[in-house]
């Protein structure tokens, strides 16, 4: 995982735009006929309907889809009682995770009171503005009595994440790891480390599931909590023990089955491991530092079924795969409450999920994941794009069938169907290929080792997992500019090419190129004097098998990158082209866009290139392809120039490639607006499509509409450069792309790698 730096934490927080969150209006605001009709006089219509019927808040306001997250900063993640407005960065932390997930808006709401009468009478005077409230960061016991009278005394759901997001997924986690060893968990023996909101909760989620309360042993900062102990809460009496033979962690650990730690670090110790039954459960959850390591725990015995809360070790438990979906489902059914109903269902859904065959976009395109239901992968990766669809859908069937709900769905292909639109996108693209990446690292060759971004971008992909960087360039202005950057390089190959020591492996590089090449008047000497380029040398690189893939662009014209690609790696057989393409993440879906990079213009065999080209690359992405060809008319009102080759592209594609999903010439309007396409022109073969790849007729176009785009909207996604058409992973990118641009690039390459290895 990435080291975060306390200047990088708050660069990041101040940024542009201090903050992390923004309220944006969904309504036309252009004219005064919009202004008239959002405030005076237009706005009192809705506002007397509401009057009348209150439920028609949902239906005019932003209630149905608005969650308070509302905190008093008195246990604040690990920082404990730092205040409400110290807390604030945290609570716009699960704003921004509420929207990006699951498309809920929050208003953070830190409340700068610690009594609990106080605090709850706040949050009942500001409720009707919202459809939820998520408390957050409030210490025990304060928060036990805090929540269940929010509970009793409003009519929407109120859920505090601490104690029930923890036991939520933890409780998934605790059913999938004893279907994996097998056991039954009404016999189980459980610990529970902790004694705390969470522990309380995750507790009483696992009795519910059908742990006996007699085989469950909780411990808090003085040991065994028994019955014959003084002064014990009344949440705590709930779980004390009537055994008198164990007083401490150690011998309360002895044969049990699961242990789940919600205290501090480095508390359970190998031995501790070695004395529980076979196939013990261990869920170490204190954060940043678990009760004891993954290493450790995998040391002490090789059964072991193990989770932390930590995004580098398999199994993680993080709340955000639950929280956003469960909220998701209560607000569409406009339920009242979150029951223990909804909770289980949550539950169910994330345990059944981690059983079903891993996102298409691993398992059925890249062909590359090991992931599948065992012992190293028991929960769903929490940028899994199924859980929206999953747990929200069972946490509204539950709030319906429960009673809580004041708004039904009948039909649930419409709804599923609802909740992908909804999020704008069709998927969290570039985590999903970042976590992809991970699955199985890469040897990733960098061209241009020491520029900066360069740097970083190879240094934080390292420290992200995603491949094994070789840096080529000279190792002491390497080393030195990664000083100066604060930069670890360790576990960074450097190779300095032009090196003495490097003289073997140029001469033998130069006799492969020179022997593949000597029918087109290639020498030895020649192709010797090209290893000094750190292009010939990094593909040479790649085309032997030392380097797994390979990233250029930042110093070299892409006139000569494109001439050293086609001499040493070659195009892909069938094909007399390759190219580029962008991938834009918007609102309004997901766009390829081709060539963006490498083909000044482009003819008509060039564009039937591309367009094969780009149908491959879109099924590689797990999308189908529906091709647009762009030009400036529209099916053939242009003769003349890049319209008549775009024309005859077509002409060709449909009596060669009969099986492409392609049409044109047309407008970029037209191709995207599919209604007016339709109705315009319906003898198009698109008819009734979404167009999601647009195929453009000369450099200029493409690359002018991505990068228009991407200027005029910020918030969508682009991904970018991608290679497409040659025999081996090689990699653009633009002189100006930023290390995360880099990055992105680097985890396609490394997918594409996995791929061209297998």
């Amino acid at each position: 995982m990435a080291k975060i730096t306390k200047e990088d934490a708050l660069r990041y927080h101040e940024g542009k735009r201090p903050g992390k969150i923004e309220v944006v209006p969904t309504k036309p605001y252009f004219t005064q006929t919009d202004l008239s009709l959002a405030y005076s006089p237009g706005v009192a219509e809705p506002c007397l309907e509401i009057q009348k019927d209150p439920q028609n808040a949902y239906k005019y306001t932003d209630k149905g889809n608005l969650v308070a997250v509302i905190s008093n900063g008195t246990a604040v993640l690990g920082l404990g009682d730092i205040g409400a407005l110290s807390g604030k960065p945290v609570m716009e932390g699960k704003g921004l995770l509420f929207k990006i997930y699951a498309g809920i808006d929050v208003f953070d709401i830190e409340v700068n009171e610690s009594d609990p009468d106080k605090f709850v009478e706040a949050v009942k005077a500001i409720s009707p503005t919202f459809g939820g409230i998520n408390l957050e960061d409030i210490k025990a016991p304060e928060c036990f009595e805090i929540e269940r009278r929010l509970k009793e005394e409003l009519d929407i759901p109120v859920m505090h994440d601490d104690q029930h997001g923890t036991a939520i997924i933890s409780a998934a986690g605790l059913l999938n790891a004893l279907d994996v060893n097998g056991k039954n968990i009404s016999e189980v023996k459980v610990v529970v480390n902790g004694a705390g909101a969470a522990a309380i909760s995750c507790a009483r989620l696992y009795i519910a599931l059908g742990v006996s309360k007699n085989n469950l042993v909780m411990l808090d900062s003085k040991g065994v909590i028994r019955s014959d102990r003084d002064r014990l809460t009344p949440e705590k009496k709930e779980f004390a023990t009537d055994r008198r033979d164990i007083s401490t962690l150690s011998e309360a650990v002895a044969n049990a089955d699961v242990f789940l730690g919600l205290s501090k670090g480095n508390v359970l110790t190998k031995d501790m491991v070695r004395s529980m039954a076979k196939d013990p459960i261990v869920f170490a959850l204190a954060n940043p530092v678990p009760e004891i390591s993954y290493e450790d725990a995998m040391d002490s015995r090789p059964d072991v079924l193990m989770s932390t809360g930590r995004t580098d070790y398999p199994n993680q438990i993080n709340n955000v795969i639950g929280f956003p979906y469960i909220f998701r489902g209560a607000l569409d059914t406009a339920a009242t409450a979150i029951n223990e109903e909804m909770k289980l269902a949550a539950v169910r859904a994330i345990a059944d999920l981690a059983k079903q065959p891993v996102p298409e976009i691993v398992n059925k395109v890249y062909h590359v994941s090991n992931l599948k239901f065992g012992r190293e992968y028991f929960l769903p990766k929490p940028v899994d794009p199924r859980l929206l669809v999953e747990v929200s859908v069972a946490v509204a069937k539950a709030a319906i069938a429960s009673g809580v709900a004041r708004k039904t769905i009948e039909d649930w292909d419409k709804y599923k169907e609802h909740l992908v639109e909804f999020m704008g996108r069709e998927s969290k693209l570039t985590q999903q290929i970042l976590d992809t990446a991970r699955s199985k690292t890469q040897r990733i060759v960098f061209a241009e080792g020491a520029h900066p971004s360069m740097l970083k971008a190879a240094v934080l992909a390292k420290e992200e997992g995603i491949c094994n960087p070789i840096l080529l360039g000279n190792d002491e202005i390497i080393r030195k500019l990664a000083k100066e950057h604060n930069l670890s390089l360790d576990g960074v190959e450097v190779v300095n090419l032009r090196h003495p020591d490097e003289a073997s492996r140029r001469e033998r590089y130069a006799r492969i190129l020179a022997d593949k090449r000597r029918r087109e008047g290639y020498t030895f000497e020649e192709a010797n004097d090209k290893m000094f380029e750190r292009n010939y040398f990094g593909m040479m690189m790649v085309e032997t098998g030392e380097a797994d893939a390979f990233i250029t662009g930042l110093y070299t014209r892409y006139s000569n990158t494109i001439k050293v690609a086609k001499e040493v790696i070659g195009l892909q057989d069938g094909f007399s082209h390759f190219g580029t393409m962008h991938i834009l993440n918007s609102k309004k879906g997901t766009y390829f866009v081709a060539d963006t990079l490498i083909n000044r213009s482009l003819d008509t065999d060039s564009l039937i290139d591309i367009a094969r080209l780009a149908d491959k690359a879109v099924r590689f992405f797990n999308h189908e392809p529906v091709m647009a060809m762009i030009s400036y008319s529209n099916f053939g009102t242009d003769k003349e120039g890049s319209a008549a080759s775009v024309h005859e592209a077509v002409t060709r594609m449909h009596a060669d490639y009969p099986h492409l999903t392609v049409d044109g010439e047309m407008q970029v309007n037209i191709a995207i607006n599919n209604e007016l396409r339709d109705s315009k022109y319906p003898f198009t073969r698109l008819q009734g499509k979404e167009v999601n790849t647009l195929i453009f007729p000369c450099l200029s176009a493409a690359n002018s509409s991505y990068k228009m785009l991407q200027a005029l909207s910020p918030d969508s996604e682009i991904i970018g450069p991608i290679q497409i058409g040659l025999n081996k992973p090689i990699h653009f990118i633009d002189f100006e792309s930023t290390v995360q641009e880099i990055l992105n690039v680097v985890a396609v390459a490394a997918i594409d790698a996995m791929v061209n290895n297998k």
